[in-house]
């Protein structure tokens, strides 16, 4: 991934905070003559490896458990906030009028060589912890015991597990850093009069220099 410098994101505990807000990641690896593209949610155990370990399942009928490359590390690819940004925003728009538009954006790839786990009882425990990360949140929780035991035995022999330590972990923040102050505060004022869905999160990681979570 190409970083400029001033978009360049290193705190490992902001990158492990994204992957964590946004845990549906796009798991990329070579096949035998293509690459598959894969999209799935990750647990992330920060405790094992120096930038933490991913968590997954895929279905057993997804062929990429066989055909994943076992020398070429892969990259899961975790999407945070993004949002166009129109040089209407931008008071120098008016001064020079040499604007034009761009997306703002931050995302984390993780790369590592997965290992693929048929063990019932990981399979069981990891999709436990990846429910109950998600599950938490709820009003009402759901837990995987709710279940028929009967019906999450079948579900899980459909399954297999799937684990990435992370060997690099980067990070990009284009976040309008290398804009004049005039022009980020244009933006900011922008996204915080959008409706758009992502505009308000946005607007915060501008105001903020786009270093934190």
């Amino acid at each position: 991934m190409y970083i400029p410098r001033h978009n360049e994101e290193t705190n490992i505990k902001t990158l492990q905070a994204l992957i964590r807000s946004h845990p549906l990641g796009a798991w990329v690896t070579m096949g035998e003559d293509e690459l598959l593209a894969n999209h799935i949610p990750f647990l992330l155990d920060t405790s094992r490896g120096q930038y933490g370990t991913l968590i997954a399942h895929i279905a057993r009928a997804n062929p990429a458990w066989q055909l994943y490359s076992k020398t070429i590390p892969s990259v899961v690819l975790f999407q945070g906030a993004e949002t166009y940004i129109t040089p209407s925003w931008y008071p120098s728009k008016q001064l020079h009028g040499k604007t034009v538009p761009t997306w703002n954006y931050v995302v984390v790839h993780a790369h590592g060589i997965p290992n693929i786990i048929e063990d019932k009882e990981w399979i069981r425990e990891s999709v436990r912890r990846l429910t109950d990360q998600q599950e938490g949140s709820q009003a009402t929780s759901w837990k995987v015991s709710d279940a028929p035991s009967d019906y999450v035995e079948r579900l899980l022999g459909g399954i297999v597990g799937l684990e990435i330590p992370i060997t690099a972990l980067v990070g990009k923040w284009k976040v309008s850093q290398d804009k004049p102050e005039a022009d980020r505060l244009g933006v900011i004022a922008g996204l915080s009069a959008s409706e758009e869905g992502q505009a308000n999160i946005m607007a915060h990681l501008v105001q903020n220099g786009g270093f934190h979570p």
